[in-house]
């Protein structure tokens, strides 16, 4: 499914963990790493789509990760001149993406395949420092994610109990979590990564 301007509807996945850290993922057969994403297909919301990429790329299922915040708004971004496949009908001009923060369960990490769907995605995966991913990816994704992850920051960089099953509004974090469950101790970042 791809828009009247030529840009195809999509989710971002950004996990991270206790740590503050976040899933960078390789993609197969190539020296790039990114987040998780993926198509949303005509009838489907984005949640629905994230839950399924989530399978499809990662072999996790909602009860392996918790929603910890959805971007306010859609993010777009444009594919170079020499990406886009011309030949094709309707041409995808870009992906225009709908974001969402989640949490790995403790008993998730083991989890993770990339073997479930027929042609999979990534052949790698690790946990990075928070904003490393900023400077590593693909210069045209660049802009997305520097916005992407000062939206989710607070959400990720602070540790949280969640009291209740209510999901993060980007709008006030302090109304979905309520102000006496944040703690206000910053997680030390790691600049180094460990491999899996």
């Amino acid at each position: 499914m791809i828009y009247g301007d030529g840009f195809r509807p999509n989710v971002g996945i950004v996990i991270c963990n206790q740590h503050g850290q976040v899933l960078w993922a390789r993609r197969i057969g190539q020296n790039s790493w990114q987040f998780p994403q993926g198509g949303i297909n005509a009838g489907e919301s984005p949640i629905q789509a994230m839950y399924r990429e989530l399978n499809e790329e990662l072999g996790l299922v909602k009860s392996d990760v918790t929603v910890l915040q959805i971007s306010k708004t859609w993010h777009k971004y444009q594919l170079p001149q020499r990406l886009v496949r011309w030949n094709e009908r309707p041409v995808c001009l870009g992906q225009r993406q709908k974001w969402f923060l989640l949490r790995l369960c403790d008993h998730a990490e083991d989890k993770i395949k990339f073997n479930l769907s027929g042609v999979p995605e990534f052949d790698n995966w690790r946990w990075v420092s928070y904003w490393y991913p900023v400077r590593q990816v693909i210069s045209f994704k660049r802009d997305v994610y520097r916005k992407i992850l000062k939206e989710f920051s607070e959400s990720a960089l602070f540790a949280q109990e969640r009291t209740d099953g209510e999901l993060l509004s980007s709008d006030d974090p302090g109304k979905a979590f309520g102000k006496k469950n944040w703690k206000g101790r910053q997680v030390q970042q790691r600049h180094n990564v460990r491999r899996k």
